[in-house]
């Protein structure tokens, strides 16, 4: 096979060989990488900060932020799919299919971000607070889904060959990483001191406060609340920002098994349809076992480090570390990818199961949670680069195998952020009713041993379980490398064929 021509060379030799596709400019690639940014910034800050804003800041009861994350994650259950079925359903426009509903969403989802962070007033009462964070909450995952499932989906339209998709997905991967360390550093290097400070207080009054409310506690708490709404109103720009980037920087590329028209299929057909494809639907549950275990550890590590492990006030400098790890690794990873195929990358995500185990056994040992954070973070960054890349070849396998059955991708990329999304907020829910039944209360300087058992639970032996057993179900993920080199020669003969037919008509 012919090598590629480089981008701006003449493709009309090409396009009658048959012999491949343009490659797909470095600039293409890093705007769409950009545009994954504000999923990851704010879904960062959410993992990490949510639980502990609503518990300590808000001042909302377990049993209540339990509830508010369930209905909201119920909610989204609605949504993604849904939207995934209105974006395949969606006419082009002069902007796109996709990209339209990433630029249209955008202004909605940053608003009701920076409202999800605000504390309503103090007169304002138990029900009403609650209301307020659970409708923030749903229309934000709303705005959400309308802006990454099209972006998602843009990764089987960039154009260019199998690498070079696989290639863009690797700078998708490691622009969301990073952007994940931004979320998080941002939002704990503005909120992590006064965190600290409440904690500080608690221990001048040696544990005599508990239920009761001091002039202090009072005047740290309110500038608290005024930390986390700067630091959303700073996400909320970058979000803007990194929308504008990819909105004029990547323009969708039809291909022979993807036109990016309507879909003529409707919706339940469509469901079934894609369920019953066994590479995908086993890719998903592997997907959402991973997803799992890392959203509970990553949800109960801000709880974790201020309550059990005497990290209060360094626990956001431990995420800037592991995320910079996770970062610097997704390269690595996908040199490995390369070189050994996807699936062997796939003993990447057992590093992180030593470093929780020694997270739960030490405390107040800064150095020796440094190292053990670097681990996690390399185990971090394969979750992150291996079932997204992995994702394409399910969807290009689908594809092959129903050939009449066009403009799914939507569909398809809609149920993986959708297990993504209800990973997280069933993580943040186990985590929360589990702190509920083990007696934790808002506002306690010290707390009883049920809670801090609870807190190395939740951190050691159920993600380590989780992990397990999706390491297990991505083995046995049917689509290895040879199949993909099968596939790719399969779309090429069906591309060659459309050109055949065009030049003979």
């Amino acid at each position: 096979m012919s090598e590629l021509p480089q981008e701006g060379a003449p493709t009309g030799k090409t396009a009658v060989q048959g012999q491949g596709r343009p490659m797909l400019p470095l600039c293409r690639k890093v705007c769409y990488a950009i545009g994954g940014s504000p999923y990851q910034m704010t879904g960062s800050a959410l993992g990490f900060f949510l639980q502990i804003f609503l518990l300590d800041v808000a001042q909302l009861k377990p049993f209540h932020v339990s509830l508010i994350l369930f209905l909201g994650q119920a909610w989204d259950a609605v949504t993604d799919p849904a939207i995934g079925f209105l974006v395949s359903r969606s006419p082009r426009r002069k902007l796109g299919k996709l990209i339209p509903w990433i630029a249209f969403s955008m202004p909605f989802g940053v608003t009701f971000y920076c409202m999800l962070w605000f504390v309503p007033f103090g007169t304002t009462r138990l029900w009403q607070k609650c209301l307020w964070y659970l409708v923030m909450y749903c229309c934000f995952q709303t705005c959400k889904t309308c802006y990454h499932v099209p972006y998602s989906s843009l990764t089987m339209f960039l154009g260019g060959s199998q690498r070079d998709r696989d290639s863009a997905t690797a700078y998708r991967m490691g622009v969301e990483v990073f952007s994940t360390l931004v979320g998080s550093g941002i939002q704990g290097q503005i909120v992590g001191r006064y965190h600290a400070s409440m904690t500080q207080i608690c221990a001048t009054f040696n544990g005599t406060l508990q239920n009761h409310t001091s002039a202090g506690l009072t005047d740290t708490l309110e500038n608290t609340r005024g930390a986390y709404t700067i630091a959303s109103v700073v996400l909320g720009s970058l979000y803007i920002l990194s929308c504008l980037v990819l909105v004029f920087g990547v323009k969708e590329q039809p291909g022979p098994l993807g036109p990016l028209e309507k879909a003529k299929i409707p919706f339940f057909r469509s469901l079934r349809v894609i369920l019953a494809h066994r590479s995908y639907t086993h890719l998903l549950c592997a997907f959402i076992l991973a997803s799992l275990a890392f959203q509970v550890a990553q949800g109960i590590f801000a709880f974790y480090c201020t309550h059990a492990s005497g990290m209060a006030g360094r626990f956001q400098h431990l995420v800037l570390i592991m995320l910079v790890t996770a970062s610097l690794s997704i390269p690595v990873w996908q040199c490995m990818l390369v070189r050994f195929g996807k699936k062997t990358v796939l003993v990447g995500l057992s590093i992180i199961i030593p470093a929780l185990i020694v997270i739960t056994q030490v405390t107040h040992n800064f150095p020796v949670f440094v190292v053990m954070v670097i681990m996690a973070g390399c185990s971090l960054g394969v979750l992150y680069l291996l079932p997204w890349s992995m994702l394409p070849d399910a969807v290009d396998d689908f594809r092959l195998k129903n050939p009449k059955c066009l403009n799914l991708e939507a569909f398809f990329y809609s149920f993986y952020v959708f297990f993504n999304k209800f990973a997280g907020g069933l993580a943040l829910g186990i985590s929360t009713m589990s702190l509920h039944f083990a007696g934790y209360k808002a506002g306690d300087c010290t707390h009883n041993p049920s809670v801090i058992l609870t807190l190395k639970i939740l951190m050691a032996p159920v993600p380590i379980i989780l992990l397990l057993a999706s390491m297990v179900t991505f083995y046995f993920y049917p689509i290895n490398e040879e199949r993909r080199r099968q596939m790719k020669v399969e779309m090429e003969a069906v591309e060659q064929g459309r050109r055949e037919n065009a030049n003979s008509g």
